[in-house]
């Protein structure tokens, strides 16, 4: 519905001053503006609470790794390990913070309307996470692809969705998965296709102590696991050269 009168206008608009466009477009504008604002809030209170919870935490996961130095038979009160319960127990909160961490948290409106249909790949997109069965690292790289349906999404985001599933206790299996199904499920993709290659030190450092091995896992979704020729294009366009 239009209006055209001046007085009209300020009357439907509860007296604010404003274009006759976004009057005839329901508010959409200024919804929108708000709705953005609305939303930058409540994820800046969402953090205060998390960081709060993880302030919260310190003195239990503080004292938790003094226990394991002390069964360890080090002397904790020396002054090389003074501190080294509490940098330990930041530096768990931080490798796990991805628990905190959703993907909506990271993608917010960097998904766009685009008449794109072929293959878009980021590839060697560093990952470092932990086991879950020894709490070692595991680090390598992933290659992510997905053919668009008319919608795509800031490539830096791609990164990201990897660092919010790879922060968290993990097998390999399992965070490939992860990343190929919450693309899936933001984008609503034609197909989504993930691979991660990465060295697992608790194969490295510890047990069978293999150096050189690599584990190499891959999620296929949509038609990268329906179309063997699909599938064929982006194994071949993210192999090391």
């Amino acid at each position: 519905m239009e209006y055209q009168k001046t007085a009209e206008l300020n009357g439907l608009c509860n007296g604010k001053i404003v274009t006759e466009y976004l009057c005839r477009n329901g508010f959409s504008e200024l919804t929108e503006n708000f709705d953005t604002k609305k939303v930058a809030v409540q994820h800046k209170n969402e953090t205060s609470r998390k960081e709060a919870e993880d302030e919260s935490r310190l003195p239990a996961l503080e004292a938790a790794y003094t226990t394991i130095l002390q069964g360890l038979g080090e002397n904790t009160d020396r002054q090389g390990l003074l501190k080294t319960p509490l940098r330990a127990a930041k530096a768990m909160q931080f490798l796990t913070k991805g628990y905190h961490e959703t993907i909506f948290d990271v993608l917010n409106d960097a998904i766009f309307d685009e008449d794109h249909e072929e293959l878009v790949i980021v590839k060697d997109i560093d990952m470092f996470s932990l086991c879950e069965h020894h709490l070692v690292p595991f680090f390598g790289k992933v290659h992510i692809g997905y053919l668009p349906s008319k919608k795509v999404v800031g490539l830096s985001k791609l990164a990201r969705i990897v660092e919010i599933y790879s922060r968290r206790l993990q097998v390999q299996e399992r965070l490939t998965k992860q990343i190929a199904m919450a693309i899936s499920e933001a984008l609503q993709p034609v197909g989504v296709a993930v691979v991660i290659e990465a060295a697992h030190m608790c194969m490295v450092m510890r047990g069978v102590q293999k150096m050189n091995s690599r584990t190499v896992t891959s999620a296929m979704l949509g038609v990268f696991r329906e179309d063997p020729k699909a599938r064929e294009e982006f194994l071949a366009l993210t192999k090391s050269a």
